[in-house]
Formats: structure tokens, C-alpha cells, sequence
């Protein structure tokens, strides 16, 4: 992620783990006074420094040792040749051991200009031991003599030679005990602290197939709120970084890509994954393994157990919150029956979950869960032909349609029922991907768009409340190009809850204070318009749902569903 800030505050070792351990691609322009230096990582490989005349581990390990400074991060760019061919952290550890060499080298001539000063005559010399601030050894010379002094003659008998042999020998051995006598009392530096790495987050979802928008969102609005705390300097000094890896939305992927999160990357806990399906294979993963699971894009109640699981937390309200506002704003509000309300879902664990929703709803109402329409589709197709016909044999009495679907399948099958003139109203549910979906619809058509309903679980993105206004200014500042989308706002204000907890969890985080903290998490007020609260029976930050509805032009407006 796209950071900049001092050295001295983020050291270069900490941003080349960060962007490594992460696996980016980026090029870090680091600026001195004396010149700039880049360092190019590309998919978490250490390729290429520059550094006036030195290139490659020789730039890197010149550059460990400078102060001061300051760095720029611009993602996405690339080197265009290799000059280190060793892993990244090899070549921080031989830079680290080459310091402290120099660093202890250092220590032995002042050691040894030290001791000889001890031994001559002259005012009291002081040793000051660096990083150790007032903490003075001081080894004084001898006083000078009073009077002089006579030499002693030898014993009458004995040779002159033997005694002059022994006395030298007796002043010798005299010298050499000052000398390790004041070496003694000088102070070893204290080692260096070592450096703390960045605190590493993972992320299963589909960066690739029909639903990739919804995974590239959900990353991109964690990692805004993620750089946004590490140019506050991250949590206790630990600067945060995402690990995000694609699972294609099917469920026998993300057995693997969660396998690689938590037992070869080891990250500290698991954010905004997305899927219903995926995360019957993940949330259960994690429990086992007891790592924290926090703030997927789903509202499935497989997320949402009574008592909740102890390492399971949301953010967002649940499908059967959403259905169950908009199948309340069908009845009372737009006049539409029970029997009048069919299901478009997606023919797994998603849809089921929307499906749910939904029936608990109008049985409210009296309507019994097998007297409702459902049509669907398969997972990650377009095949959506059945359902259309479907709802087209029974066009005379279905006059809504609550949509289960991502935004590619739930495109069309609104475009075939506006070309059928199916005049029925339609809503999707929030992990349609709102802005994914919009898009889609205007490049139909504008007939397509107008009158589409959409329940949302974050505000509006034209919203001008304290949230969504910092979202945007982040966004802006660290992807510049990104347009404000409801799937990467989710991301953002999940993450946002999530570093709230991991400040309160302590300098030295752990899975088990981060959950105490989130736990102890009531009324926190992030801006959202709903304020966000937790606790041992509550692992669901937030129950509200916003009304959007589409207008020709395919933009939203907000629509009140009360």
C-alpha cells in the first residue's frame, strides 16, 4: 500500500518487510540530502536498488545504516532489470550483521584509546557509552607523587640483573591488570532494538472470474484504512500490511488459499473475506486453528451463531436484516402481497442464506416458505436463462423480485425481464457490489437502471457524513484514480473497527486481547450515522440497512424504506 512519511520514523528495514512479507510491486524513492535512492520490490521480491554509484545488496545495505530522510512509495512500478538475486530478508540480516560489526569495532579502539589513557599522566578522561544517556565511566590517572622517589638497590649477594629482570616483569604484570581492570569497567553498548515487523493481516476472495470486482474492492478499502493508520505510525509502532489471496469465489480454492494465509504466512488474523460459500470452508478453518475472523463481506447467518463464535466478528448487518427491510417496504409501503414476491438467488450457500431471509420475513405475513417462487443460477455463471423463463411463466402474479446475486448475473437478469417488460420491481441485496452493478446497467441501457433497489449496510458514497468524508480523502490520498465504491467503503469501515481494536488490545497484541478489546467495544461512534457495539454475545457490529434505488442515469438515491 502506498505510503510516505520520515525514516526515522519507519524505518527502511520495517517498509522493505512490509512491502515484501505482502508480496507488492512498488518502487520506494528514498530522498536525503545528499541525493535519492530508489528500491524496487516486485511481487514481494527484492530485485534492484540504486544508490548514487552502488547498486544492488551494496545500495541496500549503504542505506540501512543512513538516518533521516524521508521515502515515497509509488505502487505498481517496476525495475526493468535485477541487480539482488537474494531473498529480501537474507540481504536485511547481512546488512544488520555488517553494522553491527563496524558498531563493535568501533567499541574496541575506543576500549583500547580508553585503557591507554588510564595509564598516563593527565586529567580524568571520561568514556561515554552511546545510546546510554548520563551514564559516564570515568577512569582517573594516578595522583602525582609527593616526593621523589628512590630506586631500592639489590640485596647484598645477589646479581643486579635477576633484580632488574624481576622488577620489570613485577611492572609489566602491574600494567596489564590496569589495563583489563579498566577494560572491565567499561560498558558494553546496549544491543540495538530489534527491528518490530509489520503486524500482517490475510484476505481470501476472488481477485479473478465473474466476482473479482467484489474481492479488488474489499482489498482496496482495507488497505486505504490500513494506510491511513500507518502514517499515524501504525499500531504500537507495528505498521499494518494485507496478504490477499484469490480464491476465485469457490470454495474448494479457499481451503488452499487459507492453508497458505495462516500455516505459511502466519498472519495474525483473517479480514474481509468475501463469499457465503467460501466462508463454509474458511470460518469453520479458522475456528480450528483460532484465529480471529473478522469483517467479511457477507451477512450470512453461518457468521452469526447464537452464542456467536468466540473468533467470528462482523461489521455489517445480515441478509436477513436486509431482506427482511425491503420485503417490509414491498408490503407496507409500495401495497405488493406476499404471494406477489419471488426469489432470483444463486443456487448455493449465498442464495440459500438470501432465500432464508426472505421466508423468515413473509412468513411474518402469513405466506408459508413453499408457496414463494424461487428461480436461480450456478455459481460464477451467467446461466440465468431457466430463471428468466421461470418468472415469465408466472408473470401475472409476480410483481417483486428480491435478488440473491453478484452483479454480473443479477445484470442480466434485469436486462431480460426489462426486454420481457417484466414491470416488476426489483431489489438486490448489498453483495450485489452496488457500484459494479450500476455500471453494468448503464452500459445496457438507461431504461434498465431506473427503479433498481439496492440495501445497503454502509452509507451512501454521496453521503457527507464524517465517515464517508475521511473514506474519500484516504481513498484519494493513497489510490489516487479510485472511485469511491460501496464494497470498498464496507472494507474501509470494517478495517477502521478492526485497527480501533487493535490499538486497545495493547502494545503486544494478541488474538486473545484483540477479542477482549473488541468485545469491550460499546457505542463507538466512527461517523457512520449507527454506532458500532460488541460484546461476549455480540459479535455484529452494526444492524442498519440503507434504502438506494437507481435512477436513469444509473446513479443512486437514497430511497426510505420505512
Amino acid at each position: 500500500m502506498p505510503l510516505e512519511g520520515g525514516l526515522d520514523e519507519i524505518p527502511l528495514s520495517d517498509l522493505i518487510h512490509l512491502y515484501c512479507s505482502g508480496r507488492h510491486t512498488a518502487r520506494l524513492t528514498l530522498s536525503f540530502p545528499d541525493g535519492e535512492a530508489h528500491l524496487y520490490v516486485e511481487r514481494g521480491d527484492l530485485v534492484h536498488a540504486q544508490f548514487g554509484s552502488l547498486t544492488g545488496i551494496r545500495a541496500v545495505h549503504a542505506l540501512l545504516s543512513r538516518t533521516g530522510g524521508v521515502f515515497h512509495v509509488e505502487p505498481d512500478v517496476v525495475a526493468g532489470q535485477r541487480t539482488i538475486n537474494e531473498r529480501w530478508d537474507a540481504v536485511i540480516i547481512r546488512g544488520a550483521k555488517a553494522m553491527d560489526d563496524e558498531r563493535m569495532g568501533q567499541l574496541r579502539v575506543a576500549d583500547i584509546k580508553q585503557a591507554a589513557g588510564g595509564e598516563t599522566r593527565g586529567p580524568a578522561r571520561s568514556l561515554r557509552v552511546a545510546g546510554r544517556d548520563e551514564k559516564v565511566m570515568r577512569a582517573v590517572a594516578p595522583s602525582p607523587p609527593s616526593r621523589p622517589r628512590t630506586i631500592p638497590t639489590p640485596p647484598r649477594g645477589r646479581d643486579p640483573r635477576i633484580f632488574i629482570i624481576g622488577a620489570a616483569a613485577a611492572l609489566l604484570i602491574g600494567a596489564g591488570v590496569v589495563y583489563f581492570l579498566l577494560r572491565g569497567r567499561s560498558v558494553a553498548p546496549p544491543p540495538a532494538p530489534a527491528p518490530v515487523g509489520p503486524l500482517t493481516m490475510g484476505m481470501s476472495a476472488p481477485l479473478t472470474g465473474p466476482s473479482k470486482e467484489l474481492g479488488r474492492q474489499m482489498k482496496l478499502g482495507i488497505e486505504t484504512s490500513f494506510a491511513l493508520a500507518n502514517a499515524g505510525g501504525g499500531v504500537s509502532n507495528r505498521l499494518l500490511s494485507l496478504v490477499a489471496l484469490d480464491d476465485g469465489y469457490e470454495p474448494a480454492r479457499t481451503k488452499e488459499t487459507m492453508q497458505e494465509l495462516l500455516e505459511k504466512r502466519k498472519v495474525f488474523a483473517i479480514i474481509g473475506n468475501v463469499g457465503t460459500p467460501t466462508a463454509e470452508v474458511s470460518v469453520p478453518y479458522s475456528i480450528d486453528k483460532r484465529v480471529l475472523f473478522f469483517g467479511a463481506f457477507t451477512g450470512a447467518p453461518l457468521l452469526r451463531r447464537e452464542p456467536p463464535d468466540r473468533y467470528v466478528f462482523n461489521y455489517r448487518a445480515s441478509y436477513a436484516e436486509e431482506t427482511a427491510a425491503v420485503v417490509r417496504y414491498f408490503i407496507e409501503v409500495k401495497g405488493i402481497k406476499p404471494a406477489e414476491i419471488a426469489v432470483f438467488a444463486q443456487q448455493d450457500g449465498f442464495g440459500d442464506a438470501g432465500f432464508a431471509g426472505v421466508a423468515k420475513a413473509l412468513r411474518k405475513y402469513g405466506l408459508p416458505t413453499d408457496a414463494i417462487l424461487r428461480v436461480g443460477f450456478k455459481r460464477n455463471t451467467l446461466d440465468i436463462q431457466d430463471a428468466v423463463d421461470a418468472v415469465l411463466r408466472n408473470r401475472r402474479t409476480v410483481r417483486a423480485v428480491v435478488t440473491v446475486a453478484p452483479y454480473r448475473p443479477a445484470a442480466k437478469f434485469i436486462e431480460k425481464l426489462r426486454d420481457a417488460r417484466v414491470d416488476a420491481l426489483i431489489s438486490n441485496v448489498s453483495f450485489v457490489g452496488s457500484s459494479a452493478l450500476a455500471e453494468e446497467l448503464r452500459q445496457i441501457g438507461p431504461k434498465y437502471s431506473s427503479g433498481i433497489i439496492v440495501t445497503q449496510v454502509v452509507p451512501p458514497i454521496d453521503s457527507a457524513s464524517t465517515s464517508v468524508l475521511k473514506y474519500k480523502e484516504a481513498l484519494a490520498k493513497y489510490f489516487p484514480g479510485e472511485k469511491p465504491d460501496f464494497v470498498s467503503l464496507e472494507g474501509y469501515i470494517a478495517a477502521t473497527i478492526f485497527v480501533e481494536g487493535l490499538k486497545r488490545a495493547g502494545p503486544n497484541p494478541t488474538t486473545d486481547s484483540v477479542i477482549a478489546a473488541l468485545e469491550g467495544i460499546q457505542g463507538l461512534e466512527i461517523g457512520i450515522g449507527t454506532p458500532i457495539t460488541y460484546g461476549p454475545s455480540e459479535h455484529q457490529g452494526s444492524h442498519k440497512v440503507w434504502g438506494t434505488m437507481l435512477n436513469e442515469a444509473a446513479q443512486y438515491q437514497l430511497l426510505d424504506l420505512d
